[in-house]
């Protein structure tokens, strides 16, 4: 049994299987993903699945039917637990399953809160990254209960909303000096900000923790100022590290990730590597895009060039959140913007600019403008500022 192998059972992982097949690929296919379940979405976990508004069996992204139909091996809850490069094998146990191609979609795994604050052998505290997280903290969410967040991002943003929604009370603590510093703009941020304290979340930023408190469950975290902040449960989001221990224990290029080239292949031409785990070639160094866009992209394009297609992977990022009964849209990277011009028709949009160009827009309430934005971004159209600050339709700015 030989053909395309891929470690991994996220999105990446699924698109890339889907798009062999979809392109004629005859050769087997196989999927080993290390959670007990198929591949599923990601982002409603923090959402809607955890507000207990979609089932598990909608977060599937496809049926075992499916896997059948198109000769696509699923095997759940499966570690591969070495790759031997020089015999095109990776190992799982005592099995060796050989391949022609291997895809490295290994995702990434959260950070956790250093031991010396306290938090190791304690229970009551989580992260969020897959369905087991979430059904491990889901009878948390009991109303009069306090909640303290640990990170500003949009995971840690999303828990205390979702508390919130559940009759919590909700505290959230960031060691920067705004939330979303890494993944929006000021404007963005202070929308959120703004959003959030009016339903009732206390957000402090610019504040570390120094300790967390409990014995043999948390009881309260300390800050910085000496400040304790109670707390029966605590939900950790300080980002994620790539997954990058099988491939470094096969010897490829770890570089901020697993480094890849311009077309998804690692430092030996017959493995390849996409979604969170991959690292890019970019303007200013090697990148990783942790988005779904990205993994969806990027495993297709991968598909794509195992069966030869040559084609070189430009990066078209996008991403969302609910916060409250808010939707965030965000097309392209606002890094190094120079300019920002605010809508506040039908919603409220940033459209960032770097001289002159549009690199980002960022939609709160506004799908129009996310789409439009999105398309421009995308086509590269040429719009300026005063274009988009002026206009009285913005679909005008497609002509």
């Amino acid at each position: 049994m030989s053909g395309i192998v891929i470690v991994g059972g996220g999105q990446a992982a699924a698109s890339l299987a889907a798009k062999a097949r979809a392109l004629g690929y005859d050769g087997d296919v196989t999927i080993l993903g290390e959670e007990p379940v198929a591949p599923y979405q990601r982002p409603p976990l923090s959402k809607a699945y955890l507000l207990g508004e979609m089932p598990l069996e909608r977060l599937t992204l496809r049926g075992d039917d499916w896997y059948a139909a198109n000769r696509v091996t699923l095997r759940v809850g499966t570690k591969v637990t070495g790759i031997d490069r020089a015999a095109k094998a990776v190992l799982i146990g005592k099995e060796r399953l050989s391949y022609d191609h291997l895809a490295l979609c290994t995702g990434a795994v959260p950070r956790h809160l250093p031991a010396e604050m306290g938090a190791e052998g304690l229970s009551g505290i989580y992260t969020l990254r897959d369905l087991a997280d979430t059904q491990a903290m889901a009878d948390e969410f009991v109303p009069g209960r306090n909640l303290v967040v640990v990170g500003g991002g949009y995971i840690g943003l999303e828990a205390a909303a979702v508390a919130c929604k559940r009759g919590l009370t909700a505290k959230l603590v960031h060691t920067r000096a705004r939330i979303l510093r890494r993944v929006a703009g000021v404007e963005t941020a202070n929308a959120i900000r703004e959003m959030h304290r009016a339903h009732g979340v206390e957000i402090l930023e610019d504040i570390g923790i120094t300790r967390v408190l409990g014995e043999g469950r948390v009881s309260g975290v300390e800050l910085a100022d000496g400040r304790i902040l109670p707390a029966d449960f605590i939900v950790v989001g300080i980002g994620v590290d790539p997954r990058t221990d099988l491939a470094a224990a096969a010897g490829l290029l770890i570089d901020e990730g697993i480094a890849v080239d311009e077309f998804g292949r690692t430092s030996d031409p017959s493995i390849w590597a996409a979604g969170d785990c991959a690292a890019l070639p970019g303007p200013e160094g090697r990148m990783r895009i942790e988005s779904v866009g990205n993994a969806i992209d990027m495993g297709e394009l991968v598909a794509e060039n195992m069966l030869g297609a040559g084609k070189a992977y430009q990066p078209k990022p996008w991403f969302w959140s609910d916060q409250f009964a808010s939707k965030l849209q965000i097309a392209g990277l606002c890094t190094g913007h120079d300019r920002v011009v605010t809508r506040t028709a039908e919603g409220q949009s940033f459209w960032y600019f770097r001289e002159g160009r549009l690199i980002a827009v960022d939609a709160l309430d506004a799908p129009r403008a996310y789409m439009i934005g999105k398309r421009l971004i995308e086509a590269g159209k040429a719009v300026t500022p005063e274009q988009v600050e002026t206009a009285s339709d913005l679909k005008a700015l497609m002509a």
